[in-house]
């Protein structure tokens, strides 16, 4: 069964998101990370950028595009669907409002809401969705968040 993990409150997501992966990535984590374009288009730079002489490697990818060979042993991929053709990846992060579709394909998923009403109210959607699929979510409020 997956692992979900809902991590909850979060003011700048997407400087969360750098400290989770920067994380996932010293634990030798193969990472998804899910979301909009716009959203992506904003968290890419900021791997390079969130702390200084830091990076944290990773590829974009374009809807329908498929990874070549040479990118294959990438740690951290950011696409606008879930589905992308992507091996060994056993870690999903989701920073849209929609839930996954298939979460089983997942070792653990993790759950970023932010703090806005709009953002509680799709997360709330998506912890009911993964509860409808079997899973039991746990919650991480930001005062444990990833170093």
């Amino acid at each position: 069964m997956v692992d979900v993990a809902f991590h909850t409150g979060l003011d700048d997501k997407l400087v969360y998101a750098c400290r989770l992966l920067r994380k996932a990535y010293r634990q030798g984590a193969r990472v998804l990370v899910r979301g909009d374009a716009e959203q992506l288009g904003r968290l890419d730079p900021l791997l390079w950028t969130f702390e200084p002489l830091e990076f944290v490697p990773h590829v974009r990818l374009r809807p329908g595009q498929r990874p070549g060979a040479e990118l294959s042993r990438t740690p951290i991929w950011l696409a606008e669907d879930e589905s992308a053709p992507l091996a060994d990846v056993n870690v999903l992060v989701n920073l849209g409002p929609e839930p996954i579709q298939q979460p089983d394909r997942f070792a653990r998923v993790i759950e970023l809401v932010g703090s806005t009403d709009e953002e509680r109210r799709s997360g709330h959607q998506r912890w009911r969705y993964h509860e409808s699929c079997g899973a039991k979510p746990s919650h991480v409020t930001p005062a444990a968040s990833p170093t």
